[in-house]
């Protein structure tokens, strides 16, 4: 019953209700009663930021045909979710809240969807909302994708109303998934998840072929075989079946305990009269931002690596090496997609896996050259080789697009080329809407850069950015000395124009969060051996003189240095603890 089968995809920018328009579908459609906002959003963080962090998969049944929804999250650190998401799907529900109108993550979302050739269907929801415009939005949608008019479906997912033509639509346009039953099985793993009684569970599309219960399988990347234990169609919970063919969406359980061997991407194919031939379209991905975590206990360094391992499975953007550091100890370097990323592992690692972790300050990869021609790719400022080598360095550049309203350009134009931004190109969509390209350096944006837009646009603007490539730069390693040692943790790559400044504020910044010890504390900022700022926290002294009251000067003279060369010795064989406030302070330094 193939041409039964339809399989979609929602894309929205973060906040234009998708999560309760599928709970809308699911509820009209009798596969479940909701009985919470956002049933596919099943993550506590998910329901506290209401956001989607991971994409999920449901099947419904409408009439005699089968939908498969696969949710995709909509901020912009997640955009490699959504394209594992659109490479399973034969169309796409392009939801666009009615207050709102398009923004940056809508567009660059429906750019990934058409240039894998799904049907759009366009959808406006939030149609109740007293501030909505459907007109303007409709205006925006037909410019966008030059489609007629009646083709848009006006709706609202908290009423339910429009949700029935939504459905009459996926399954009118959306075409049904091609494919032949009867050639050997193709099946493209698109996410996996870790039970900890069953091992890896792996969901999959079947593209072609049909795969059978207790059968022999082999994924195609890593050239593991396993028995397909159980396979089975994604309800609310898993629902086991014999056998599924082509067109399908639905799950394998085989008892895979390591996570590094379920790619998500990678093909099955049965181990008698299979494929070797992998399904193209799968890109590996590409972690933009790299930090440093740490136990803060040494001894679950190992604790870290399996929680770290189970993550990957269930969150395949994130990618991990150990790496070892003098002030902290041995930790993992791992790359994530975006700050946001980075701030939701964290949060994960803490009430999943309930570990303790420092996280040093993010930096994103650079190409350093040196005199001899060779490259090496630096993720850490502490892997840089001595200034005197290096001919010159190369950063990641990315293109940003930025939609806001025209009140708020002159802020943002300043934000961005603060950020030493260079302006591509400004065009307006419609009435005082205005999309703004810049390109800029990636490493500018990874602390506190969509923070600040969102604050200096009050909510308004809307970001979303792409690598372009690498670029040469004038940068410099700024160190952090404490009584002349180096902290590596805290060192960083910058520009040479804002090192001192920034070398400052970091000095300042420290001298406020170290605790004050028995001796000084002298803070410095080096670019190179040359010391480019200095504070000190003063020692915690006490009053020896005052009980030697009355005599000569010389008794107290002699009281004093015997403190001086007490201080003296301590300084020598005391150490510095750098409190975990400090590494984040970097990260609020404005």
């Amino acid at each position: 019953m193939q041409d039964k089968i339809r399989n979609f995809c929602i894309i929205a920018h973060i906040d234009h209700g998708k999560s309760t328009l599928a709970d809308r579908m699911l509820e009209m459609t009798d596969t479940l009663k909701v009985t919470q906002g956002q049933m596919l959003d099943d993550m506590d963080l998910e329901q506290e930021r209401g956001i989607t962090i991971k994409s999920h998969a449901i099947q419904m049944n409408y009439g005699q045909y089968t939908l498969n929804l696969i949710d995709t999250p909509g901020h912009v650190d997640f955009s490699y979710e959504v394209s594992r998401s659109i490479a399973a799907c034969e169309g796409a529900l392009l939801v666009v809240d009615a207050t709102q109108g398009v923004q940056a993550q809508t567009i660059s979302n429906l750019y990934m969807a058409i240039d894998h050739d799904l049907e759009i269907i366009p959808v406006i929801n939030k149609c109740d909302m007293p501030n909505a415009m459907p007109d303007e939005v409709e205006d925006e949608i037909v410019d966008l994708l030059g489609c007629k008019r009646e083709e848009i479906i006006r709706a609202s997912a908290r009423t339910g109303e429009g949700v029935h033509d939504i459905l009459d639509a996926i399954v009118e346009r959306i075409p049904a998934p091609e494919g032949d039953p009867s050639a050997p099985l193709q099946a493209l793993i698109f996410d996996s998840v870790f039970n900890p009684f069953r091992g890896i569970i792996a969901y999959f599309k079947i593209v072609n072929g049909t795969v059978h219960s207790g059968q022999q399988v082999r994924f195609i990347n890593t050239g593991k075989e396993y028995k397909a234990d159980e396979i089975g169609i994604l309800k609310m919970n898993l629902s086991p079946r014999d056998t599924l063919s082509a067109g399908n969406v639905g799950y394998i359980v085989s008892g895979i305990k390591t996570a590094t061997e379920v790619k998500v991407g990678d093909t099955i194919t049965t181990v008698e009269g299979g494929t070797s031939e992998a399904i193209a379209g799968f890109e590996e991905v590409k972690p933009m931002v790299f930090a440093g975590v740490y136990p803060i206990e040494t001894e679950d360094f190992e604790n870290l690596r399996a929680s770290l391992e189970k993550l990957q499975l269930n969150d395949a953007s994130l990618t991990f090496q150990p790496e070892s550091s003098v002030a902290l100890g041995f930790g993992f370097r791992c790359g994530f997609l975006g700050l946001l990323h980075m701030e939701i592992i964290q949060e994960r690692l803490d009430r999943e896996f309930d570990m303790d972790v420092i996280t040093t300050v993010p930096n994103v990869s650079y190409l350093v050259y040196d005199k001899q021609g060779e490259v090496r790719e630096v993720h850490n400022p502490a892997g840089m080789p001595d200034q005197t080598l290096i001919d010159h360095i190369e950063e990641p550049f990315i293109r940003a697009t930025v939609i806001t309203t025209t009140s708020y350009l002159g802020n943002i134009m300043t934000l961005c080329l603060g950020k030493r931004g260079e302006l591509v190109s400004q065009n307006f969509i419609t009435g005082n809407r205005v999309e703004i390209l810049f390109d800029m350096p990636l490493g500018e944006i990874v602390i506190d850069f969509y923070d600040k837009l969102k604050s200096i646009s009050k909510g308004y603007a809307s970001f979303d950015y792409h690598p372009i490539g690498f670029r040469p730069s004038k940068l410099v390693k700024l160190d952090i000395l404490l009584n002349g040692e180096p902290v590596d943790a805290l060192s960083t790559l910058t520009h040479f124009d804002n090192a001192e400044t920034f070398g400052r504020r970091m000095c300042e910044k420290l001298k406020e969060l170290l605790p004050r010890q028995q001796f000084d504390i002298a803070i410095q900022a080096a670019i190179g051996a040359k010391i480019i700022a200095r504070e000190t926290v003063k020692q915690v002294r006490k009053d020896v003189l005052a009980k030697c009251y009355g005599g000569d000067v010389s008794r107290k003279r002699k009281l004093l240095e015997k403190q001086k060369r007490g201080k003296k010795r301590m300084k020598q064989i005391g150490n510095v603890q750098v409190p975990q406030k400090a590494f984040l302070a970097v990260l609020k330094l404005d």
